[in-house]
């Protein structure tokens, strides 16, 4: 058998009727009904597909992989073990590692530790402010132009609140076709907040977090990407006047694009009830209405992405009192059953709409060639294998993310990643991890990673 050769024989390419797909050399050689005679299917390795679907490998824009300087909490090559495993051929990695991301040296490093790793494309995301500090640009240029070639930047985790410096980011991002993901919170309106602002936070007695804070900053941001002509991505909506605020600005045809966390669309602050501090994330959780915008929002193209916001953390950061806890949960192993059960299952949404927002579109908005691409002949091999039938619980300790901050723990979810094809080689066969894509020797030259540069 040619061990870079693969049949995937039965499968429903984007939830539709069953066909074959022949995979060679890490591009689509073949697809039909039945492609039994085509050229090259003798030596293919089968894989029997019947009631499974076929989808692009999927694209997250916003993922936490904390390498370097925080591997307590998650390194590259566990974080991207955790996305192959989810169904994703491709993630974004945010900048607030320790050194920060704001260096050419420091993207270049995760761009490195990700072809290493070999279980994903690894894109890093520069931060837009020195340190994170909202005080100075951080070197945007020369990390679009380093080998990790950067078009997303983002000081996520804090908001670039000055109006001042927000407009010449988007400004300095045109001139590479750069688009800035914005943390859209204004400090001044959360100081010490814990969880959403309303009746839950009223009758626990916990700081209120208000939607207000989310979207004023979303409203002067649109209005400021207008202004200057450039591309503005608003990181995980939460809440009814978000989504109303960015198909305000889509209608006037200002260039936004908006993402959404799977959390954010199955879970409430009644969960806040508990103290758990699982639940304690940023933005927080918000109220059911809020859920249900945010479900319409992505099902009729306002909301353009999901985007996991995956946020591992130590388990002594999160097993503690609400107050003292970190905020975030983990996503990437998840996220596709989240989806399945809030925006398929419901009917809001079929597996093609699926692979709009969560492979074409992030794709697109991260301006990855490669990835995001249709299931036809020539392109790249990037696939993922789909139970959608197959029902599973949650537990946090039998994941690849070294994160046990799962807000699902416990809970049955439907559908489940059988196999990850990335570059056409199979990453994940049966639901389980297989062996790492390794990069030619002359690419592996090509993506070789400088010195951490001093700030």
């Amino acid at each position: 058998m040619a061990e870079n050769t693969y049949l995937i024989q039965g499968a429903a390419v984007l939830g539709g009727d069953p066909e074959d797909l022949l995979i060679r050399d890490g591009f689509i050689a073949a697809r039909g009904k039945d492609i039994s005679g085509a050229a090259g299917v003798q030596d293919a390795t089968v894989i029997d597909a019947a009631g499974l679907v076929a989808l692009p490998g999927m694209v997250d824009v916003h993922t936490h992989l904390r390498e370097p300087g925080r591997e307590d909490a998650e390194t590259v090559e566990t974080g991207t073990r955790a996305a192959a495993l989810g169904g994703f051929t491709a993630v974004h990695a945010m900048a607030n590692s320790n050194p920060v991301a704001d260096t050419a040296g420091v993207v270049e490093q995760v761009h490195s530790l990700g072809r290493a790793a070999g279980w994903v494309d690894v894109r890093p995301v520069g931060a837009v402010t020195v340190g994170l500090a909202g005080e100075q640009l951080a070197e945007l240029g020369a990390m679009a132009d380093s080998r990790a070639q950067v078009r997303m930047f983002s000081d996520d985790g804090i908001c670039v609140h000055d109006p001042v410096l927000m407009r010449r980011a988007l400004e300095y991002v045109k001139a590479f076709d750069g688009v800035v993901a914005q943390h859209a919170q204004e400090p001044r309106l959360t100081a010490g907040a814990q969880m959403n602002e309303g009746a839950v936070s009223a009758v626990l007695g916990l700081a209120g977090w208000p939607a207000v804070a989310e979207e004023s900053i979303i409203a002067r941001d649109v209005l400021l990407a207008q202004h200057v002509g450039s591309r503005l991505h608003v990181c995980h909506v939460s809440t009814a006047g978000s989504v109303e605020i960015v198909r305000w600005a889509k209608a006037r045809g200002i260039n936004v694009t908006a993402e959404v966390t799977p959390h954010h669309l199955l879970l409430t602050d009644e969960l806040v009830r508990s103290y758990d501090p699982v639940y304690k994330v940023n933005p927080p959780l918000r109220t059911d209405a809020d859920v249900q915008a945010l479900r319409e929002g992505l099902a009729d193209g306002t909301i353009d992405v999901v985007g996991t916001d995956h946020a591992p953390h130590p388990s002594e950061h999160k097993e503690c009192e609400w107050a003292q806890a970190a905020m975030g949960m983990t996503g990437l192993e998840t996220a596709l059953s989240v989806v399945q059960e809030t925006m398929i299952e419901t009917g809001l949404m079929t597996w093609a709409d699926f692979a709009r927002v969560t492979s074409f579109t992030p794709a697109v908005i991260g301006r990855l060639s490669d990835q995001g691409r249709p299931l036809e002949v020539g392109e790249p091999a990037n696939v993922i294998l789909v139970d959608p039938a197959a029902r599973w619980t949650v537990d946090p300790h039998k994941m690849a993310t070294m994160g046990r901050n799962s807000p699902f723990k416990g809970k049955e979810l439907p559908g489940s990643v059988v196999a990850t094809f990335f570059k056409g080689h199979p990453t994940v066969l049966d639901g389980q991890l297989n062996t790492p894509y390794r990069y030619p020797a002359h690419q592996e030259q090509m993506g070789a990673a400088g010195g951490v540069s001093s700030k």
